[in-house]
């Protein structure tokens, strides 16, 4: 009986620590992601170009890319250590309003990208298509 306890909590600790690395890939590539935007893209440059066409949405497009990838991570994460929880209400309730709050600002950074809900991309690739055309 002591041998199978000490599995489970060596597979606890590992289910934790992969969330853990989940987490700081997050963090990284939201980090990393800002600035390489900012440097490639030059923040400076683009404040002198306020009055360019599109010059705001491009630049909020390359600045949300990394973001929403770094959410999205989170949300892994959340559900990586969901796992590796007790049972109990009061974990799966703060876990899940975790990954909720998560998905909605997600959904709200996807619409603020594309100016569209994200599940409204089948649709309109549909619409766009010729009649009897399917997508493959």
């Amino acid at each position: 009986m002591e041998m199978s306890s000490d599995v489970i909590e060596v597979i606890h600790q590992a289910i934790e620590w992969a969330a853990l690395g989940v987490e700081v890939l997050a963090v990284t590539v939201i980090v990393a992601g800002v600035v390489i935007v900012a440097v490639t893209r030059g923040t400076v440059r683009y404040l002198f170009r306020l009055k360019e066409r599109g010059a705001y949405e491009r630049y909020k497009q390359q600045l949300g890319e990394p973001l929403l990838l770094g959410l999205e991570l989170l949300v892994a994460a959340d559900v990586i250590r969901t796992v590796a929880l007790a049972p109990t209400l009061a974990n799966v309730a703060v876990r899940g309003l975790l990954v909720l709050v998560r998905t909605m600002l997600s959904w709200s950074l996807s619409v603020e990208m594309e100016g569209r809900w994200p599940w409204q991309l089948g649709v309109e690739r549909n619409q766009s298509e010729p009649p009897g055309k399917e997508a493959m």
